[in-house]
């Protein structure tokens, strides 16, 4: 069967690519940021998962307003990027597995959950990013699931049931047929606000303790509506639904082997988690 090998969860802040493209990773400001991600390559480098299932939220790039799922999944053979508007050169193209796609669509409907298929899809920023600070040579030695989450456009799936939905992710990838090591990555936050009156809001103490939880008590965030979440976090920063997902994808007790928290960039929290699923 199917293994998941583990769990990374970061930010995907749109300058983060600007800075990639500008050579900015040794800079005073980014330093602290970029520092974090070494140790997260070298374990990749060391359990090499084959397929990589991210977790992210579209910023309009493939849903807009008008038609907003709460949740999809990518079933296409490939996943390309385009100008969003923020200065980002588009990515090479990252292949898919349609067959895994499936297996887990076909899952998750029969654990009630309503998906979205999406048999041709563009990834933004929330999913090129995170993939780009893990493998920066860009050369992708992993196939790829989208899923994405609703997190722009009430209402909003609720902590609970993003975490549900993790689990049943879980279940689909274990119950999977074949040899493939699954690194599940969830992307977005951590907390931050770019607009209103609370522009600029961080919450560093929630942040610390929501980090903290995903070890050992991870339905900690659950007990939280989505309106108190964004009380506490900002409007952008229930991105962290992205990284309830993640957790709960993996599959019993799990070991913290690397964290990393940097205030700011621009004007967000930025959090690094890599969580190893135990046999």
């Amino acid at each position: 069967m199917a293994k998941i090998v583990g769990a990374i969860t970061t930010s995907h802040v749109p300058a983060i690519g600007r800075a990639i493209d500008k050579g900015l990773q040794d800079d005073p400001y980014w330093k602290p940021f970029f520092d974090g991600f070494p140790p997260v390559r070298d374990w990749l480098a060391k359990v090499r998962p084959s397929v990589a299932v991210v977790v992210y939220n579209d910023h309009g790039l493939n849903f807009f307003l008008d038609k907003m799922p709460t949740f999809a999944v990518g079933a296409a053979p490939e996943y390309r990027n385009a100008d969003e508007g923020w200065g980002i050169p588009t990515l090479p193209p990252f292949k898919g597995d349609p067959a895994l796609s499936w297996h887990l669509i076909e899952s998750l409907v029969a654990d009630e959950f309503d998906v979205v298929t999406c048999q041709e899809m563009l990834v933004d920023h929330a999913f090129t990013l995170p993939m780009a600070l893990l493998w920066p040579d860009q050369r992708w030695p992993v196939r790829t699931i989208p899923v994405c989450v609703n997190t722009v456009q009430a209402p909003l799936p609720s902590a609970s049931r993003c975490y549900r939905l993790g689990e049943a992710i879980g279940r689909a990838i274990e119950s999977w047929d074949t040899e493939e090591r699954v690194v599940v990555i969830g992307t977005g936050g951590l907390s931050h606000q770019l607009d209103g009156t609370r522009a600029g809001h961080i919450n560093k103490e929630f942040d610390r303790k929501f980090m903290d939880s995903l070890v050992d008590d991870p339905k900690w965030a659950t007990q939280y509506s989505t309106l108190d979440l964004v009380e506490l976090v900002g409007t952008q920063g229930i991105e962290l639904l992205m990284w309830l997902v993640a957790r709960g994808a993996l599959t019993g007790k799990v070991d913290k082997l690397h964290s990393n928290y940097h205030i700011p960039i621009s004007n967000t929290a930025s959090g690094l988690m890599l969580l190893e699923n135990r046999d």
